[in-house]
């Protein structure tokens, strides 16, 4: 685990602290569940809850979070050295430390960014942090009404849908049911991309029993996440030219330092990512 993540886990909210307007957090978050695992404050006792079971399943879960938020580092820094200026991060959670956009404009000042969520306390801190960034910013949409998104004035600001756009779906298409049609989503994102563009995607990989079991958790708390078989992930990169080492575990997409797959635990084998371009 983190530090101190054990004792966080059982401990309740600041007496007297208020909520966010508007927003019951007696319902756990996607958003704040993933905060609370990789160490971050903007979680409460309903989203721990949700985390102390997970943990259950897969004890190492909290320590090997973190391997996300790499791989959106090394991803990002990638799709710059491409080329790429354009970043549409849907489902990017709350901000914490090397967001897309500081390590995106790092490397290129003239990168534009837009970030995407569905929880409201999203727009809240990403406000705060992209204040004075004009080059930034966050909405408050659902991946499932690709219209909004696409058509909304803020992303038309920042893109140009007439030249190439990282799409960014990390940790988000498992979150969409198969009743919901995943599949048919992601298309109606890709093709209103031009050539050139690139599918930057993160998903759980049904692996074994623990991630029957963290599926059952998640779906019994809020409704959602699935764990596919690698068949089912690889189809969303039909037609799509996959950068190298194509689909793997996170932990061994362009690592920093060699990585022994041999020696990954479970829960490092329970995501998937991939880096496509389209045609």
């Amino acid at each position: 685990m983190t530090e101190n993540a054990e004792s966080r886990l059982w401990s309740t909210d600041p007496e007297g602290a208020p909520a966010p307007a508007g927003i019951d957090v007696t319902v756990p978050s996607v958003a704040r569940v993933y905060d609370f695992l990789i160490g971050g404050k903007d979680n409460y006792a309903a989203d721990r809850e949700v985390a102390r079971k997970l943990i259950a399943v897969a004890p190492d879960l909290a320590r090997d979070a973190g391997a996300h938020r790499r791989i959106l580092h090394r991803g990002v820094r990638f799709l710059v050295e491409q080329g790429v200026r354009q970043f549409l991060d849907i489902g990017s959670g709350l901000p914490t430390a090397q967001n897309t956009h500081q390590v995106a404009q790092a490397v290129a000042a003239d990168s534009t960014v837009v970030y995407v969520d569905n929880d409201p306390i999203v727009l809240a801190h990403g406000r705060a942090l992209l204040a004075e960034n004009e080059r930034t910013t966050v909405i408050t949409a659902d991946l499932r009404e690709p219209g909004s998104i696409l058509k909304n004035p803020e992303v038309l600001r920042l893109i140009d849908f007439d030249r190439p756009v990282a799409l960014m779906l990390l940790g988000v298409i498992h979150h969409i049911n198969d009743d919901e049609d995943p599949a048919g989503l992601l298309r109606a994102y890709l093709d209103a991309l031009p050539s050139g563009s690139w599918l930057f995607l993160t998903h759980f990989l049904r692996s074994g029993p623990e991630s029957e079991q963290m599926e059952r958790v998640m779906q019994g708390s809020h409704k959602s996440g699935r764990f596919r078989e690698r068949a089912e992930i690889a189809a969303y990169l039909d037609g799509l030219e996959p950068a190298d080492p194509g689909l793997v575990y996170v932990d061994l997409w362009r690592p920093e330092e060699p990585v022994d797959e041999a020696a990954l635990t479970v829960t490092q084998r329970l995501v998937l990512g991939a880096v496509a371009r389209k045609p």
